[in-house]
């Protein structure tokens, strides 16, 4: 069993890699990507400038899943006396952890169509893509809401039934 000092440090590093991803994904969505819009418009040095901006943040993003998949593990483990295994229906808490974990794992796939699928797709004219990748990004968003409340909802569930 690991020390409650491990388990602080585990569950610390599992929120700033939270905070990364989701935190820096709000961040453009609801500051950056306006701001830039608002004050120099749509021209070829905005999208310059937005390229640049979402090359640093999927670095980060890739980094913060690998973080968030090597600190999830032991934490589902050692946070309740009610996990029953990953993907498991047979409790409320594992319940939970199971929808907190689909979803992050479509958050994984929108990630994906964003960075590298959407960029890649020729047929699409440049403002198309533009909105496509906005709604994506808006779609991840509202799932990374889901799972921040998920999460709430899971630090309050009693340790053992």
């Amino acid at each position: 069993m690991a020390t409650p000092l491990v388990i602080g440090l585990v569950e610390f590093l599992h929120n700033v890699f939270t905070v990364f991803w989701i935190g820096g994904l709000f961040t453009l969505a609801f500051v950056v990507m306006p701001a830039i819009k608002s004050a120099l418009g749509l021209n070829p040095g905005t999208k310059k400038i937005v390229v640049a901006i979402r090359s640093r943040l999927n670095k980060i993003v890739w980094i913060s899943i690998v973080g968030l998949i090597l600190t999830g593990i032991p934490l589902s483990i050692s946070n309740s006396g009610l996990f029953t295994g990953f993907f498991s229906l047979a409790n409320t808490y594992s319940l939970l952890l199971t929808l907190k974990h689909i979803i992050v794992i479509l958050m994984v796939i929108v990630v994906i169509i964003r960075a590298s699928i959407l960029p890649r797709m020729s047929d699409m004219t440049p403002q198309k893509n533009e909105k496509m990748s906005a709604l994506l990004m808006m779609i991840n968003v509202i799932l990374g809401f889901v799972v921040l409340l998920i999460s709430g909802i899971l630090a309050t569930t009693p340790v053992s039934t």
